[in-house]
């Protein structure tokens, strides 16, 4: 298994090929069971086959952290409390339930508007793991408000409540025509936060790349994969610096890197 690599096939399959321990850190935004179209995925399961695929592929990552790794998952409400024991149950120890509040929410007829998603920030071990308050802090209030000289200079660590945009279908940061692209800026927190240059990162549902994009940026080491050719294209190109072709063609292949590493067989 190579790092700096993206993989066509089954995340719980791919994994299984990874070593053990070998892993800095996790961030996964699986499908949320709510209906959304994506490219292959059937995101209308039941409820036992949903908690039982998300146990299993929980419990891979699990091995493939070493012991000072992190794991953030993105989920939404419909199934947060059964992640949140997942994630218990598999042995991982509870740092924060970050909301991430977007400032774009999503229209609903008969009920309040979606604005928000939950992440779940878990460490391996309870009491040894990577945090870098330093490359992370914010202005506080106390600086840019009230002029205290007892504030940090170099900012505070921000809170459990985060506003970023969600990214809308008119924004430039747009790619392709997947339902639920993250922002950069987002995945930029917890990768600085929770991973050093050179440590490996893993998104297990790589969409459009935007885990992988950022650890590259940030002198990570990744490895990502989908279950959709379509995605794995988006990801391999806008890892290459294509950007302005997949917002053209959005369909096109790289034939041979999926021959070389499809792990559905």
């Amino acid at each position: 298994m190579e790092v700096n690599k993206v993989y066509l096939g089954d995340c719980i399959k791919v994994m299984k090929e990874i070593p053990p321990e070998s892993i800095d850190l996790v961030f996964a935004d699986p499908p949320f069971n709510i209906g959304i179209k994506y490219d292959k995925y059937n995101d209308t399961l039941s409820y036992d086959e949903y908690y039982k695929w998300s146990k299993n592929w929980i419990i891979e990552t699990y091995r493939l952290l070493k012991k000072e790794g992190s794991i953030y998952i993105a989920i939404g409400d419909e199934f947060a409390a059964e992640i949140n024991i997942i994630l218990k149950h598999t042995g991982f120890y509870f740092r924060n339930w970050i909301i991430w509040y977007y400032t774009f929410g999503q229209n609903q007829r008969k009920k309040f508007n979606r604005a928000h998603t939950h992440i779940f920030y878990f460490t391996k071990d309870k009491e040894k793991f990577k945090f870098n308050s330093e490359a992370i802090r914010i202005p506080s209030a106390r600086q840019l408000i009230y002029n205290d000289r007892r504030a940090n200079p170099q900012g505070k660590i921000p809170d459990d409540v985060w506003e970023f945009s969600r990214i809308c279908g008119t924004f430039k940061e747009r790619l392709a025509d997947h339902p639920c692209q993250m922002p950069e800026s987002l995945l930029e927190r917890i990768i600085g936060a929770s991973s050093n240059v050179n440590d490996i990162v893993l998104d297990p549902f790589g969409g459009t790349g935007t885990t992988v994009a950022v650890a590259k940026k940030l002198k990570r080491n990744y490895i990502t994969m989908d279950i959709s050719e379509n995605y794995y294209d988006v990801i391999v190109k806008r890892l290459n610096g294509q950007i302005e072709e997949i917002k053209r063609n959005p369909d096109t292949n790289h034939q041979k890197q999926r021959q070389l590493f499809n792990y559905d067989q």
